[in-house]
């Protein structure tokens, strides 16, 4: 697989566990062990993103409490552990002669298209400074992140991460060699997959469910790399627990699982495609969904059937067949009083119904992704 070696944008994805000791320590020999390898990989010109997890359970270490009690207790132990984490990041990098920047995100900077933006250029900055960006949720600042786990302990922040800022490769660095034909937990003759081609529906259900001191697991690291081969590039699932592991993933060594590239899709369509923040939905009836998918058309109002959410223009929505079945996604050009007062419309009919036409389209083809 050369193309894991030529890989010249990265990202890695640090796990809880894996950063970890048993005792719930940071695990600082492991940590310093990735970090001398990264360094390596700057050194032969390569540019990384890390996005790290382990906030909230060092910070819950700190501070001797159970984070499992409510949420303000898990902000609270995220503003204390965040600040451990980023210091030996620091500490580490600066050993090689590496600067890093602290960065923190919510679904937030990735919804709004103008903050996505601003990211993306402060991030590609950064890279261009040679300097190592520290990825995490903001979890001190954003219940949702804790309730919800929107980002998935950070697996698919990572791919979103690695999506939208034109990374070769992502490598989410777990506790587990890679992706099993059954869970090798319970199963000794469990056979490592060393490629997936896809991630089909069958290659999901191989997946279990969320790791012990975590907030993800196998199923949120395939949907990570779904996002990720959709847009274009490659993604791993490594064992960090295995000496010198990133060295040898350059090494062409057969190591953990590699996911295949399946398509690319344009930076618009991957920020409409894996929004985080979906803010309605639009039901429509089979011959607007035989356009859209068949065709390649546009969304007249004239096929849509329902209309659920509190949407603006501009903003992202769900689009469903009849059956409830999602199947595309999409950014809608009027916001959703109008989309309901125009069910069914015949596009000439549209500005005599709102006083005003943006466009003939509820939802231009350009502005279109199919799931």
């Amino acid at each position: 697989m050369n193309k894991i070696g030529d890989a010249k944008r990265i990202v890695f994805k640090f796990g809880t566990n894996i950063l970890r000791n048993e005792d719930g320590e940071i695990s600082l020999t492991r940590l310093y062990s990735f970090i001398e390898d990264i360094s390596t990989l700057k050194k032969r010109g390569k540019e990384v993103l890390i996005v790290t997890s382990g906030a909230v359970g060092l910070g819950a270490k700190k501070l001797n409490v159970d984070t499992s009690a409510s949420t303000v207790l898990k902000q609270a132990a995220a503003s204390v552990g965040q600040q451990i984490l980023m210091s030996i990041w620091q500490d580490g990098f600066e050993k090689y002669g590496l600067s890093v920047a602290q960065i923190l995100l919510t679904e937030e900077d990735f919804s709004n298209r103008k903050k996505y933006l601003s990211l993306r250029n402060t991030l590609s900055k950064l890279l261009e400074l040679g300097i190592v960006p520290i990825i995490n949720q903001n979890d001190a600042v954003s219940p949702s992140e804790l309730e919800h786990a929107c980002f998935s302990d950070n697996d698919k922040l990572s791919a979103i991460v690695a999506s939208k800022l034109d990374a070769d490769l992502l490598v989410m660095v777990s506790d587990i060699d890679g992706l099993f034909d059954k869970n090798p937990k319970e199963y000794s003759d469990a056979k490592k997959i060393d490629v997936v081609e896809k991630v089909t529906s069958k290659i999901e259900k191989l997946a279990s469910g969320a790791s012990l001191g975590g907030r993800g697991g196998m199923i949120t690291k395939l949907l990570a790399a779904k996002v990720v081969t959709s847009s274009g590039l490659y993604a791993m699932i490594v064992n960090g627990k295995k000496p010198q592991i990133i060295k040898k993933i350059f090494e062409e060594e057969n190591t953990g699982t590699i996911f295949l590239p399946t398509k690319n899709l344009s930076h618009k369509k991957r920020w409409i495609a894996y929004a985080t923040n979906i803010m309605g939905e639009l039901t429509v009836n089979a011959g607007a969904k035989s356009a859209l998918v068949d065709k390649q058309k546009s969304l007249l109002a004239v096929g849509i059937v329902k209309v659920e959410g509190d949407f603006k223009a501009g903003e992202i929505v769900s689009i469903f067949d009849e059956q409830g079945v999602e199947f595309a996604r999409a950014m809608v050009n009027y916001n959703s009083d109008d989309c309901k007062k125009i069910i069914g419309a015949h596009s000439d009919e549209i500005e005599g119904i709102l006083g005003y036409k943006t466009d003939d389209d509820v939802i231009t083809k350009d502005n279109l992704v199919l799931l």
